[in-house]
């Protein structure tokens, strides 16, 4: 009588985690999480009474036998249709409204930056030097100009962060009384996919690859590119840099596809 009420009482413990072990792994959400934690509970329990002898075998044998030769003679078509139920999950994918919090990131020697895809805002963490692990966001212009000075010897890092100035502090120069142009050198970064994913905030694709289905992403790394030039254009108050990255990344994956 104790063992069969432990067993009760360890079942549940048991599926609480097996379920919380499943759900960091597929990322599921607190409905899924329940969903899956009362069929485990249920399985557990029927398997103990299998165990114990109150229920018999083929109780689990019997519908799994059945589920098993049911697919078997829905595997043809299911292999059938497989291609287009990818196609028409990668179309509904596609036609899903941007969500408001969809981002794209450039990340120099200096600077981790990060472009708001619906408006177009600029905001970043310092990564080295003495504003280090410091938000743009919440720096003053002083501190702003001193970054800009510091790291005014790398290319990539004086050209964001002199966007990222303009497009706040447009009269900064006038303001601050600098004068000091960024090297403007030419970009030697060597682009690579999850960097150009990263840039057109299209981090997803990676997953399924680029090449996984050409049309459809093709569609969306042209729409990417399209919303951040409308933003980031040095017509609209971007700049050359960033537009010379976002036209980079473009390019880059569309070779691919």
């Amino acid at each position: 009588m104790i063992s069969r009420l432990l067993l009760l009482i360890i079942l549940p413990v048991m599926a609480y985690y097996l379920v919380q072990s499943i759900s960091q792994r597929f990322n599921l959400t607190p409905r899924q999480n329940r969903i899956v934690f009362f069929i485990t509970v249920a399985l557990l329990v029927v398997g103990v009474l299998v165990v114990m002898g109150r229920l018999p075998i083929h109780f689990i044998f019997a519908p799994l036998g059945a589920a098993f030769a049911f697919m078997l003679r829905l595997l043809p078509t299911l292999l059938r249709l497989l291609p287009m139920w990818q196609m028409v999950k990668g179309r509904m994918s596609s036609a899903r409204p941007r969500q408001d919090d969809q981002t794209s990131t450039i990340r120099t020697e200096y600077l981790a930056m990060e472009l708001k895809h619906s408006t177009g805002d600029m905001d970043g963490v310092v990564l080295k030097g003495t504003q280090a692990k410091k938000q743009l966001s919440i720096m003053s212009l002083t501190e702003l100009v001193e970054l800009y000075k510091e790291c005014i010897g790398d290319a990539d890092s004086s050209q964001v962060l002199e966007a990222y100035i303009e497009r706040n502090h447009p009269n900064w120069r006038e303001e601050t009384s600098t004068d000091t142009q960024s090297s403007g050198a030419a970009d030697e970064s060597v682009m690579t996919q999850t960097l150009a994913l990263e840039i057109l905030g299209l981090s997803d694709l990676e997953q399924n690859q680029v090449s996984a289905d050409q049309a459809i992403n093709k569609d969306r790394i042209i729409k990417a590119h399209r919303t951040l030039m409308q933003k980031m254009h040095p017509d609209r108050g971007g700049s050359d840099y960033l537009a010379k990255k976002i036209n980079a990344a473009k390019d880059y994956l569309l070779q691919d596809v």
